[in-house]
């Protein structure tokens, strides 16, 4: 694939921008157990620490996809490029100040500045991609594999959390002790570093800026995107881009405190037990890694989007229940396979989304377009799935703590599964393989 200098600088920012949505929101499963623990003196299993995980889980998505949903709009309005930049700047400064925070309510915060980031960026990163390559399979090529990078991103949480863990004595004290969770959150400011020397060379995207030099961009609306010819595409994107999130957000999530309740890691001492908690979430995370790589390879070998989806819902919806009805509880070994191809198979479908929204609506609709289904689908009603896995754990059986999290997890991966593939059977197939003017 060839591809000129300020092609390559385009997908190196947007791959930057990917990576690091998915290592500020993967962030909180690592360190939300030590973070309430300290900012609150809450007992990890009780109904009030359950009660601020689900708080801190779904109140940042919801207030990030409303201001998103904004997002996408003024995307359309002042162009992709500028809301891309501010976005990822946003975020990266946000989780910087998370590291710093001295109160439950100020943490809820700051995660909430760091949740609009991540909502407005991939919206306007993907109608920016898609918009500055005119070929067909390469734009589905470079959509692919810049996502891939948000799996990348997840790993490299999980290895800075390891990190944080292991050397978090030998860092600099913040307000007199050397929390691990607090360094883990400062190292999402990474982002902002390369971006504030790039910003100068990066180009806004021609198609749109053409349009707005020739006074042809028609002028957004919220509304449009109900319009007969979009109403199918926004209602049945919504809802399954919804489930998506369900499942990770309802289950996947949920694994740093459902794996301290296999007998085999709750022997562990505390350092021994966060290592393992994080070998998981790696494993976690190379399978979301591989499924996007597949994606992106399967995205222009599969002519029928609906085909593509349900290579990953179908096994999905077997597997990831199954995963959290059985290993999850007493079988670390399985678990990991386990969680590896529960990942591959529900992390894909986030990267199906970026390359099948650009081509359902036309230039001045689609960052508007793009950004209610991932925004008012994706983070503000299928994120509530983890406020849903949070409160059935308190009525589940199971015994202890974890094992009830883990029932609770796989009954709610079941249901957002089954709706899921349920509405893939209505979802529109793009008209053509060129983007709509």
């Amino acid at each position: 694939m060839h591809l000129t200098t300020t092609q390559w600088l385009i997908c190196f920012v947007a791959a930057l921008g990917f990576a690091f949505d998915i290592y500020v929101l993967l962030v909180l499963p690592l360190i939300v157990q030590p973070a309430l623990t300290e900012l609150g003196g809450l007992k990890p299993g009780t109904p009030e620490f359950n009660y601020w995980v689900g708080n801190l889980f779904y109140i940042p998505a919801m207030v990030g996809g409303f201001f998103g949903l904004v997002g996408g709009y003024v995307t359309d309005l002042i162009g992709r490029q500028k809301v891309l930049v501010f976005s990822i700047l946003l975020y990266a400064f946000a989780a910087l100040a998370s590291g710093f925070a001295t109160s439950l309510p100020m943490l809820l915060f700051l995660r909430c500045l760091c949740f609009i980031g991540v909502c407005v960026e991939f919206v306007a990163a993907v109608a920016w991609l898609a918009e500055m390559f005119s070929d067909p399979k390469q734009r589905e090529s470079i959509l692919g594999y810049t996502q891939a990078f948000s799996s990348l991103g997840g790993l490299m949480v999980a290895g800075t959390n390891a990190f944080a863990v292991k050397y978090a004595t030998m860092l600099p004290a913040i307000y007199g002790g050397h929390s691990h969770w607090r360094y883990t959150l400062i190292s999402g400011v990474i982002p902002a570093i390369p971006l504030i020397i790039l910003r100068p060379f990066l180009p806004e995207s021609p198609v749109w800026k053409e349009k707005k030099r020739l006074g042809t961009l028609k002028r957004a609306s919220i509304g449009e995107i109900f319009a007969p010819q979009y109403l199918k595409t926004t209602v049945v994107t919504t809802i399954i881009f919804a489930c998506g999130y369900g499942a990770a957000f309802g289950a996947i999530q949920h694994l740093p405190r459902i794996v301290p309740g296999i007998a085999e890691v709750t022997s562990l001492a505390p350092p021994a037990r966060l290592q393992t908690i994080n070998l998981v979430q790696t494993f976690q995370e190379i399978g979301g890694l591989v499924g996007r790589v597949a994606l992106a390879f399967l995205a222009i070998r599969i002519v029928s989007r609906r085909l593509l989806l349900r290579v990953f819902q179908i096994p999905g919806l077997f597997i990831v229940p199954l995963v959290f009805f059985f290993p999850a509880k007493d079988d670390l070994g399985l678990l990991k396979i386990g969680v590896f191809l529960a990942g591959l198979m529900t992390v894909a479908q986030f990267s199906f989304w970026g390359n099948y929204l650009p081509r359902m609506f036309p230039t001045y609709l689609r960052g508007t377009g793009e950004s209610f289904a991932a925004n008012v689908g994706g983070r503000m009603i299928g994120t509530s799935a983890a406020l849903l896995t949070t409160n059935l754990a308190n009525v589940m059986p199971g015994g202890s703590a974890p094992h009830k999290l883990a029932n609770a997890a796989a009954a709610v991966a079941l249901g957002v599964y089954t709706i899921g593939l349920i509405a893939s059977f209505w979802l529109p197939e793009p008209p053509k393989e060129d983007l709509p003017e």
